[in-house]
């Protein structure tokens, strides 16, 4: 949606590492729109899967972002939200902090699905994708338990 850069990059930092919740709820509004033009001939996921956060860095953090730009989004567009069906079994270091072939080691064999999905097409939400990593692994998780669809949102991205 947006590129990394500022001031997006500083709000994107505000909401994570200093809880500006508000944020969230822009993003997650102006997303929505994004979402409705692109979507305007062709069916909406039936599924968004904030990306899962460790329950170690949820405690630490108080809050998933990628589940707080969700909520406006379900509401808006009637899309159920699970925060259920997949976790983050493995806490690894944050992959902002890591280049991008640390960042596919970091990430390997680090969710997991703790239950089947009813439905063929998700969306993945997450708020930044930099090298895409994150959501590639996620992505085939889903795709091995049998997700014949999944589509990428994010609030920002980065050419890294």
């Amino acid at each position: 949606m947006f590129d990394y850069d500022f001031p997006v990059d500083h709000m994107i930092t505000q909401l994570k590492f200093h809880g500006k919740l508000v944020y969230a709820k822009l993003f997650g509004q102006l997303l929505a729109q994004k979402i409705v033009q692109h979507y305007s001939t062709t069916p909406l996921p039936k599924l968004i899967i904030p990306v899962p956060l460790h329950r170690k860095r949820l405690q630490e953090r108080g809050f998933n972002q990628a589940l707080e730009i969700s909520r406006p989004i379900s509401n808006i567009l009637k899309i159920k939200i699970d925060i259920s069906s997949c976790i983050r079994k493995k806490y690894t270091s944050a992959q902002s902090s890591l280049d991008a072939t640390e960042r596919k080691k970091n990430i390997k064999n680090c969710f997991e699905l703790t239950k089947p999905l009813t439905v063929n097409h998700v969306a993945i939400l997450d708020d930044v994708i930099t090298t895409g990593e994150t959501t590639r692994e996620l992505s085939e998780i889903l795709s091995n338990r049998g997700v014949e669809k999944i589509d990428l949102w994010c609030c920002a991205h980065t050419l890294a």
